[in-house]
């Protein structure tokens, strides 16, 4: 198999004059609450002699605990996490180190998925589609300094770019909206009026360009902007 390795990926050790260890140079996290995925991103990157698995973690919180013991080099990091969310992780982790460098990779291509990744600080956003040596060369690129995003996730960061983005209270609207609420229902929820309710209510339909909640709920989880619940869809 061709193997691609940048300059300076590769330490030797010495331990006598004519005897020489290699040890990896590249020493990566792996975080999904999937076992089967984690091991089979696993067995995938301890084939390259440049890189290890030094760690593992099913949860947000188990990640930057892990993080912390481990300090390792680059970090892949899934979005759906139980306890804490991986935007959160990386938050809490680039508290802990601002140069840590993270690998998401994730079924998300929604674009406020996306934007919420970055702005993190996620230096890389992947699916997990992508194919074996492209998230091998991804690991490198990331461990040098560089950022990767694909084709289909930098047009989807120019498309976020362009839009007005929701303020917080309308994100706290569109979540309620989502689970069925009427505009009386959600005005006594979040302590505000019925005209203030319907008029977020409005802004939120024009920033999405859709008519109708089945419409609106369906683009607002297509794009990141809520979830479903965990299981409906065996996610």
């Amino acid at each position: 198999m061709t193997r691609f390795f940048a300059a300076g990926t590769m330490r030797q050790h010495s331990t006598t004059s004519t005897d020489f260890v290699t040890q990896p140079e590249i020493r990566l996290l792996c975080v999904d609450d999937h076992r089967l995925l984690r091991k089979g991103v696993a067995r995938l990157i301890d084939l390259e002699d440049d890189m290890t698995v030094v760690a593992e973690a099913s949860n947000g919180q188990e990640a930057v605990e892990q993080f912390k013991r481990h300090t390792p080099d680059v970090t892949l990091m899934d979005l759906e996490l139980p306890r804490m969310d991986g935007v959160e992780a990386i938050m809490a982790i680039r508290q802990i180190r601002p140069t840590a460098r993270i690998i998401v990779l994730t079924m998300y291509q929604g674009d406020e998925d996306i934007y919420r990744a970055v702005q993190a600080g996620a230096s890389a956003y992947l699916l997990k589609d992508t194919l074996p040596e492209v998230l091998i060369q991804a690991i490198r690129s990331v461990h040098s300094g560089r950022r990767v995003f694909p084709p289909q996730i930098l047009a989807a960061m120019e498309k976020r770019a362009g839009q007005t983005p929701l303020t917080m209270r309308e994100h706290q609207v569109l979540e309620l909206l989502a689970t069925g609420m009427k505009a009386k229902e959600i005005a006594a929820t979040l302590g505000i009026t019925l005209d203030t309710a319907n008029a977020h209510t409005k802004n939120i339909y024009s920033k999405f360009g859709v008519r109708g909640r089945t419409n609106l709920v369906g683009e607002a989880i297509s794009r990141g902007f809520i979830r479903r619940e965990r299981g409906q869809d065996g996610t």
